[in-house]
């Protein structure tokens, strides 16, 4: 019984010692994959060991690169649903919505003319698209990875999804999934505000206790 225990116990310091965290994101831990060697797994869940049914993905590089990363489509599923459920109530989103709609708001609608397709510099945590100035349009909820200039749009691939705003700055519209978000770019990955990733975790947690 007792060598049994003591096992345990130096399992557990192991698997604590392999605990890591990445560099340019703390947030998000590294732990070996236990499912296929020289690879890991990344997750915001610091669960040891980690349940890979809610990592964030799998990469055989630290720190991930987009050609080094497979994305959990699950994740991505869990972090849509929490995105549709709570951006709206996202500090940053909000103050983004008021400027949008403000008389500077404007610039939102020059710049995407002048653009065309609207891409911009990288991402940001929220950024204006196409209307303001009191006129109404569409609010990008986008990675924080990145942040453009103010007034620019975030790429397609940092965008996570939209909401529609009103011409007095109140978020009228549900969330709207780009389907062209990447979780994982050159510029790095994941990156949300501090409401929105608890909100996540928070999630995350929930699924975990249903396993």
């Amino acid at each position: 019984m007792l060598t049994s225990r003591l096992h345990a116990v130096g399992q557990f310091r192991s698997l604590s010692r392999s605990l890591s965290t990445l560099v340019s994101n703390p947030s998000i831990k590294v732990f070996p994959n236990p499912q296929a060697p020289n690879t890991y797994l990344l997750s915001l869940l610091d669960t040891t060991p980690p349940k890979p049914s809610l990592a964030i993905g799998t990469t055989t590089a630290n720190p991930p690169t987009p050609n080094s990363f497979t994305g959990n489509p699950r994740f991505l599923a869990i972090l849509n649903g929490v995105l549709a459920k709570h951006a709206a109530d996202d500090p940053g989103l909000k103050g983004q919505a008021q400027a949008f709609a403000s008389p500077g708001g404007f610039s939102f609608i020059q710049a995407r003319k002048g653009r065309g397709t609207g891409t911009g510099a990288g991402g940001a945590s929220a950024e204006g698209g196409a209307g303001g100035a009191g006129v109404g349009g569409w609010v990008h909820i986008s990675d924080a990875r990145n942040p453009p200039d103010f007034g620019r749009i975030a790429w397609p691939e940092d965008i996570f999804g939209s909401v529609e705003v009103d011409g007095k700055g109140e978020i009228i519209g549900n969330f709207q999934a780009s389907g062209t978000y990447r979780t994982v770019t050159n510029e790095g990955i994941l990156g949300l505000s501090p409401f929105l990733r608890e909100k996540l975790i928070a999630a995350l947690r929930e699924e975990e206790k249903k396993a």
